[in-house]
């Protein structure tokens, strides 16, 4: 007979060791930072998060990191191809989890980006690339803010 209410108690398992087994598949050196940053980017639903949001949990989680580090560490990740960098204007990027092809609403309002699907833009007539280029991926960023009441 299973005692429900010790496994209550416990808690629940840490995803460290595969995240550790993540970075190193990525190519990165799983330092005890990094992991700490992972396990906060990676450990649930796929999500959007600047580096300053990311800061401020990892403060809330007594993770010791800089903001430098917090930036370092997300374009690494970014590099590596564990995350899809979202810059909505020169001076601010989102990170998104989500490395698949789609889309995304900017919410100017609210300062918070959110996923369009893929199949729900048709892009047509787009360039060819430049000689000797090809092209990676493209973002369409669709900018939105509440409508005036009136």
């Amino acid at each position: 007979m299973v005692d429900f209410r010790l496994q209550a108690l416990r808690p629940p398992p840490s995803r460290r060791p595969c995240l550790t087994a993540v970075l190193r598949m990525a190519g990165l050196r799983p330092t005890r930072q990094r992991v700490a940053l992972a396990e906060l980017l990676l450990g649930g639903p796929h999500r959007h998060v600047s580096a300053e949001q990311l800061h401020l949990e990892a403060q809330g989680a007594r993770v010791n990191v800089s903001l430098a580090t917090v930036y370092n560490t997300l374009h690494q990740f970014q590099e590596a191809g564990l995350l899809r960098e979202v810059a909505v204007d020169a001076s601010r990027s989102y990170f998104d989890t989500d490395t698949s092809d789609h889309h995304h609403f900017y919410l100017e309002d609210e300062q918070r980006v959110i996923d369009i699907p893929a199949n729900s833009i048709v892009l047509q007539g787009l360039p060819e690339a430049p000689r000797g280029m090809m092209v990676t991926h493209v973002d369409v960023i669709v900018r939105v803010k509440k409508t005036p009441q009136i």
